[in-house]
C-alpha cells in the first residue's frame, strides 16, 4: 500500500505566556503527508501571530502545488512588521513524505532535522540555498518503514541554558537522547512527549522559549474498525458485521452491550464479560475470539471523546495523560488504540434507538449516540487520520 505516517508534536509555552508562539500544522494530500512546524520571532501573541500565518501559508501553497521561491516569497511580504524589531520573520521546517516513500525537507533557521533509522542517526547533507536573501537548507531523500524524522524549535536547543546547562541542550546530546528513546516507544506521540519532557525539566518547568518537537514515524498501515450499535433493520445485523470484520488486517472494537450480542450471535463466537470495576465510572470489558476489544457503548464513548479531545489541545498531554491513556478501562484502552495504534478508521453505527437513553419519538439524528459519533469523527480527524462512517 506504500508509505503510511504516524504524525504528533508536543508545544511548552514559554513560561507566563498563554499562547505558544511556535505553530505545527499537519496536513494530507492524495499522494502525501506534510508537517509544517514555524517559529515567530519572540513570544506571545506576536510570535503565535507570526507563526500561524507562516504555516498557513505554507500550507495553503504546498498544498495548491507552489513552489518553494513562490512559498517564501509570500511569506517575505505577508508578515506584519514588529514594532519594536522593525523586522517580520519567522522560522519554519517543512517534510514533505510521499506515498511513495519520497521525502523532501525544507530548514529555515530552526534546528536541524533529527532523522533516525534502525535506531542510528543518519546524516542529512546541507544544500543551501538563497531565496529572497533567506538562506534555506532543502533536501529530497527516501524514507522506509521504521524510519523516525523530529522537527525542533530553538526552544529545544536553548533548554537549561544559564541554569542547568551553560550553554543549552546541544543538537547532537539531543539527537543522541532522541535514539535512545526511538528504541524505547512505539508511536510519534510517545517520543515527542519524551523529548520535549526532557526540555521541560532542564527548564526547572519554566521554560525560558517556546519550545516544540514534531515527530513523523514511518510505519505499516493500521486500520481500525469499530462498531457502535444495532441497525435500525435487524435484517441488517448480518451485513453489518460482515462489513465490520471484513478486512483481517484492521484492529476491531466494539463498543456497545447489544452491538457486542449481535457480534457474538452473528459470529457464533462466546461473549465473556469481565467483573473487574477498574474504573466505577466505566464499565467493565468483555472478551470474544476475533474481536481486538470490546466496551460499553455511550459512557466509555462519552469518555473516549473526552482523552482524545485532551490529546488534540496538546498543551494537556503530560506524563499524567499516559498514566491515564495506559489504565485498564475500555475508554483508555480504545482511546490508546485511537491515538498510538491507528492510522485510519473505519466507523460502523447503527441506527436503531436505544429507548434506555434516548425517546424513542425523536429521529436516530437527534441521539446521544449520533452526537457521541459526529464528535468522535470531528476530534480523530483533528488528529490528522482519516475517518469513514457506515451507517445500518
Amino acid at each position: 500500500m506504500g508509505i503510511t505516517v504516524d504524525v504528533a508534536y508536543k508545544s511548552l509555552n514559554k513560561y507566563t505566556e498563554i499562547l505558544c508562539g511556535d505553530k505545527v500544522e499537519i496536513l494530507q494530500t492524495e499522494d502525501s503527508n506534510i508537517m509544517i512546524l514555524a517559529d515567530g520571532m519572540g513570544s506571545g501573541v506576536k510570535a503565535n501571530i507570526l507563526s500561524t500565518l507562516t504555516s498557513k501559508i505554507l500550507g495553503t501553497m504546498f498544498l495548491n502545488g507552489a513552489t518553494l521561491e513562490e512559498c517564501v516569497e509570500t511569506i517575505s511580504e505577508t508578515l506584519p512588521i514588529c514594532q519594536v524589531r522593525q523586522v517580520a520573520y519567522s522560522t519554519f521546517s517543512i517534510l514533505q513524505v510521499y506515498h511513495n516513500g519520497d521525502a523532501y525537507l525544507v530548514e529555515y533557521d530552526n534546528p536541524g532535522c533529527i532523522f533516525i533509522r534502525d535506531g542510528k542517526l543518519m546524516e542529512i547533507p546541507q544544500n543551501i540555498r538563497e531565496i529572497q536573501g533567506k538562506k534555506i537548507n532543502e533536501y529530497r531523500f527516501k524514507v522506509q518503514k521504521g524510519d523516525a524524522l523530529i522537527l525542533m524549535s530553538d526552544g529545544t536547543i536553548h533548554a537549561g541554558v544559564g541554569e542547568l546547562l551553560n550553554f543549552g541542550w546541544l543538537w547532537k546530546d539531543i539527537a543522541e537522547y532522541a535514539v535512545r528513546q526511538y528504541a524505547l516507544t512505539i508511536s510519534a506521540v510517545r517520543l515527542a512527549a519524551a523529548i520535549s519532557r526532557a526540555c521541560d525539566e532542564l527548564y526547572q518547568f519554566r521554560p525560558g522559549d517556546d519550545t516544540t518537537v514534531a515527530c513523523m514515524r514511518i510505519i505499516d498501515s493500521k486500520p481500525v474498525h469499530l462498531m457502535t450499535g444495532p441497525a435500525k433493520n435487524p435484517e441488517d445485523d448480518g451485513r453489518m458485521v460482515q462489513d465490520f470484520m471484513s478486512d483481517p488486517n484492521a484492529k476491531t472494537i466494539v463498543c456497545g452491550g447489544t452491538s457486542a450480542t449481535i457480534v457474538s450471535r452473528v459470529l457464533k463466537k462466546k461473549l465473556n464479560v469481565s467483573l473487574d470495576y477498574v474504573d466505577p465510572e466505566i464499565p467493565p470489558i468483555a472478551y470474544m475470539d476475533g474481536v481486538d476489544l470490546v466496551t460499553e457503548g455511550v459512557l466509555t464513548l462519552n469518555r473516549v471523546v473526552h482523552l482524545l479531545r485532551r490529546y488534540v489541545k496538546n498543551e494537556t498531554v503530560s506524563e499524567e495523560f499516559f498514566l491515564e491513556l495506559d489504565k485498564p478501562n475500555g475508554a483508555s484502552m480504545v482511546a490508546k488504540v485511537l491515538i498510538e495504534d491507528c492510522t485510519e478508521v473505519h466507523l460502523y453505527v447503527g441506527k436503531a434507538i436505544n429507548s434506555a437513553y434516548q425517546n424513542p419519538g425523536l429521529p436516530f439524528d437527534l441521539g446521544i449516540r449520533q452526537n457521541l459519533v459526529e464528535q468522535l469523527k470531528s476530534v480523530i480527524e483533528e488528529m490528522g487520520k482519516k475517518v469513514t462512517v457506515s451507517y445500518y
